[in-house]
């Protein structure tokens, strides 16, 4: 017996009554969530697709995607019946679909709630959702599909007369139709912008329709009867042009109105023509020919020609009035111009979709991103030029190359699990992303939901994603992080930040060995009270963290501190003796038992103190606090201590004031109070303190230093006969060579 190949089965190519038939088998009644018939909406969005002439596989795609949840085993099934390339276009149009409950979420996330913060926090997110939504569709036919599916139900929301969900409408504006005007598919566009903004905002909708006082197919009648009279006046100047119309749609009205703040009736271009011509010359020669056939309107005619735009724009636009009485806008340009402003850095949808304020001129984009825009424009386009006889090599369909059209973005787009949409390089892992949302949050990611699943924490992520980090409370990253062969981290900057964290600990032990290092010394040479800050400074090192480091790794021998003890009389130890600094106050200081000059209301010959938490002195206002054993507290009323004593003891709160003597100054009596001096550090900066507390005659008692990062921390307590001196002393402080602030402490 021969054995016989056997050629597998081919299959047909897919039509549109093919997949429509297969749709009507498996759906029944079945019903989408807008309550359309599934049947119809399939037939809707079909049809809408053959209008932009595209392949058989994407009509059919389109026919299908709706049905799959409702068949066993789409995938094969739809494979065996339409072919691979058809189940792969339904299989990525269903993933955009649902996508369609995230961007609504992602386009309400977490995000400022006023001001300008907000609104560019929530331009961001969509514009982010737009790429990542042309991003995760790797067949452009995707795209199309999606936004045909999106225009056949706002058409079923008319036809019936509901009301969509609030963020169909939204959406469709922020999202599908600025898609649809960046891919140049105008047809889809202007549809769906007027049918959302019939939802989004009913009366100013009707109020225009009304405004407009014509049916949109007797402007579209007027339109075809104007061009053909211009074409004929053409044909007759033997000039070869191509004149296009279209009536300006209700939603661009609107937002030329509110963009330039205009009336209607001052909307001049409510229907608007288009000429191009092969060269200059032919385009001032038309101008001159739609002048003689309409009336031109003064000061409606720039010439962007001889004086282009900022940004490189050339045509010349004018207006004219027609024979009803209505004005109308003329734009007349090359076909290199149109090019430009089609596909180039001038190009429509720049300044369109900026927002009311882009007719003001402002315009963003991103080249890069741009580029790829108007490649796929002009693949789009293409079908226009088989039009017009310029046929593809045999076989080819017109958007045959569009089979193999992405973006080919270098980023993926994925979601927070409140649907913020978050940009990051391809190949990017839960850990990159745990670090772009916040250090603190990468340091102490220990696992990652993609999709609600857990994954590994080296798994690259995909478009579309929705990535939920599972941290600790506590902790830092793994040192495997850092090992590209493992493929936790791609971004340099999450790599930046983990080495960033290892160098801080490692900084941080080897402090910590050579403080244990520098202190045994200390100890054994029995200099434990020695300046630190001082023995550093010394040695020349600007603060002692920087000594204890090289003593850690060795690079600075202990012998050079035991020598520095010896070499010299010690350095002032933290706390200095106040005999360095002359007794020069006259008064009698309190803290040696002299009269503290308070009154206690009611009470005669209790024995009174003032608390050295906060050291009253007069003018302040005072309050008392009968303690256990040693008489009254005297404290200041806004005392953070006495506040808490008071509230837990009320009883034992008594009034008290000054005596009469203390506030006309006639007391003998000073008072310790603390003042606080930050500083910059240097040589001398003690001894000019030293002489304003010398100047003003006030008695030190006290001195605390510490010096940190080359700031110099200090604290005085002096003695005050009331609260002028502190005041003056302060002031004198601050005009101290370095210093920062002086204040009295709190």
């Amino acid at each position: 017996m021969t054995d016989t190949a056997v050629s597998p089965a081919v299959i047909p190519e897919p039509s549109f009554d093919d997949a429509l038939a297969f749709v009507r088998e498996h759906a029944g009644d079945a019903r989408l969530t807008s309550g359309e018939l599934l049947v119809e909406h399939a037939a809707g969005t079909a049809r809408i697709m053959q209008t932009l002439n595209v392949d058989a596989a994407a009509i059919a795609a389109a026919a299908l995607f709706a049905i799959a949840p409702h068949i066993d085993d789409p995938e094969r099934v739809i494979s065996e019946r339409f072919g691979a390339e058809v189940q792969s276009l339904v299989a990525d149009v269903r993933k955009l679909w649902r996508l369609g409950s995230v961007s609504s979420r992602a386009t309400q996330a977490t995000l400022p709630e006023t001001g300008r913060d907000a609104q560019a926090a929530r331009r961001a997110q969509v514009e982010a959702l737009r790429k990542m939504l042309l991003a995760f569709a790797q067949d452009i036919r995707v795209v199309l599909i999606r936004l045909a599916s999106r225009l056949q139900s706002l058409r079923y929301y008319a036809a019936n007369k509901l009301d969509p969900s609030p963020d169909v409408p939204r959406e469709t504006l922020e999202i599908y139709a600025p898609l649809a005007n960046r891919l140049g598919i105008w047809q889809l566009k202007w549809e769906l912008e007027d049918l959302a903004f019939r939802f989004e905002e009913p009366p100013t909708y009707k109020r225009i329709a009304k405004l407009l006082d014509e049916k949109r197919v007797e402007r579209e009648a007027y339109v075809t009867d104007a061009i053909a009279r211009l074409q004929k006046e053409l044909a007759t100047a033997h000039i070869r042009a191509e004149v296009s119309g279209r009536p300006k749609h209700i939603y661009s009205i609107w937002k030329k109105m509110r963009g330039k703040e205009l009336d209607f009736s001052e909307v001049n271009d409510v229907r608007a023509f288009r000429v191009i011509v092969d060269d200059i010359k032919d385009c001032y020669t038309v101008l001159g020919i739609v002048h003689n056939l309409w009336q031109p309107v003064p000061r409606e005619f720039d010439d962007y020609i001889s004086r282009p735009k900022p940004n490189g724009y050339k045509s010349l636009h004018t207006v004219v009035v027609g024979d009803d009485g209505r004005a109308f806008e003329v734009q007349i340009r090359t076909q290199e111009m149109h090019g430009f402003a089609e596909y180039g850095v001038a190009a429509h949808w720049r300044y369109k979709e900026a927002g009311t304020r882009a007719y003001g001129g402002q315009v963003t984009a991103d080249d890069k991103y741009d580029e790829k825009i108007a490649w796929l424009r002009q693949l789009l386009a293409w079908k226009e030029d088989v039009s017009e006889g310029d046929q593809p090599q045999a076989g080819a369909q017109p958007w045959q190359h569009l089979r193999d059209a992405t973006l080919d973005d270098d980023h993926i787009y994925v979601l927070t699990p409140q649907a913020r949409v978050i940009a990051m390089p391809q190949g990017s892992t839960a850990v990159d992303f745990a670090y772009h949302l916040h250090s603190e949050l990468g340091h102490r990611c220990r696992g990652a939901r993609v999709d609600g699943a857990m994954v590994p924490l080296n798994t690259p992520l995909q478009n579309g994603q929705t990535v939920e980090i599972v941290a600790v409370k506590e902790g830092g990253p793994s040192r495997d992080w850092l090992n590209p062969l493992l493929g936790y981290l791609h971004s340099p900057r999450a790599r930046q930040k983990v080495r960033a964290w290892f160098n801080a600990v490692d900084s941080e032990e080897n402090i910590a060995n050579g403080r244990a290092l520098v202190e045994k010394t200390l100890q054994r040479e029995g200099k434990t009270s020695v300046n630190l800050d001082q023995l550093a400074s010394k040695l020349g090192f600007k603060t002692p963290d920087d000594l204890y480091a090289v003593v850690a790794k060795e690079e600075f021998s202990l012998r050079n501190i035991e020598q520095a003890l010896h070499d010299s009389p010690p350095p002032e130890p933290e706390v200095e003796a106040p005999a360095q600094f002359e007794k020069r106050s006259s008064g009698q200081s309190v803290a040696q038992g002299a009269s503290t000059g308070v009154l206690v209301v009611g009470v005669d010959a209790l024995l009174t103190q003032l608390a050295r938490c906060c050291r009253p002195a007069p003018p302040d206002r005072i309050s008392g606090f009968v303690t256990r054993g040693k008489g009254m507290s005297i404290h200041r009323s806004d005392c953070a201590t006495f506040q808490r004593m008071a509230e837990r003891s009320p009883e034992r709160v008594l009034e008290t004031a000054w005596s009469a003597d203390v506030m006309s100054g006639r007391g003998s009596s000073v008072y310790p109070v603390d003042l606080a001096v930050e500083s910059n550090d240097r040589q001398g900066l003690l001894r000019d303190i030293s002489e304003v507390f010398a100047r003003e005659k006030m008695n030190v008692t006290g001195v605390k230093t510490q010096s940190r990062r080359n700031v110099a921390y200090m604290q005085f307590t002096v003695e005050v006969s009331s609260a002028a001196q502190i005041q003056r002393a302060c002031s004198l402080l601050s005009d101290v060579q370095g210093v920062v602030r002086a204040s009295r402490r709190a």
